[in-house]
């Protein structure tokens, strides 16, 4: 990760994520509080229908979702999230998550995603769900 908002933590969770780096996500930008990671659709991401998995979408998001949540230490999660499919994305469709902090009350916080496609079409929006918990980083 090339960005300079990064923190530390944020840098090694992602160095560590098999998931998001078998999905092709690249971060773009991974600040306290704000994320924006990028993933190109690709043909073995696609459902029976020719577009991108739901799944795969919420993916992209709940991951740009840990970035913007994780800038200390403690290893926060996402606890629970809703998604609204807004649009489908295709096979070539570069998509662009954009994560942003609402609030943070305690060990608890709540999040914005936005999923669209890089010419701006929304795909998805989340809204996101964060606790921060005990467990130690690896």
């Amino acid at each position: 990760m090339d960005d300079v908002y990064a923190t530390e933590h944020t840098r090694r969770m992602i160095a560590h994520d098999a998931a998001s780096t078998a999905l092709g996500m690249r971060v773009v930008r991974a600040e306290p509080g704000r994320a924006v990671v990028r993933m190109t659709v690709r043909a073995d991401m696609l459902n029976g229908f020719a577009v991108a998995h739901g799944g795969l979408v919420f993916a992209l998001a709940d991951t740009t979702l840990a970035l913007a949540c994780n800038e200390t230490d403690a290893v926060t999660l996402v606890s629970g999230a809703d998604i609204a499919f807004l649009s489908p994305a295709r096979d070539g469709d570069e998509l662009e998550a954009v994560a942003e902090r609402r609030t943070v009350e305690g060990r608890s916080g709540l999040y914005d995603v936005r999923v669209a496609t890089t010419d701006g079409r929304v795909v998805a929006e989340v809204r996101g769900r964060t606790r921060v918990t005990g467990m130690p980083r690896p």
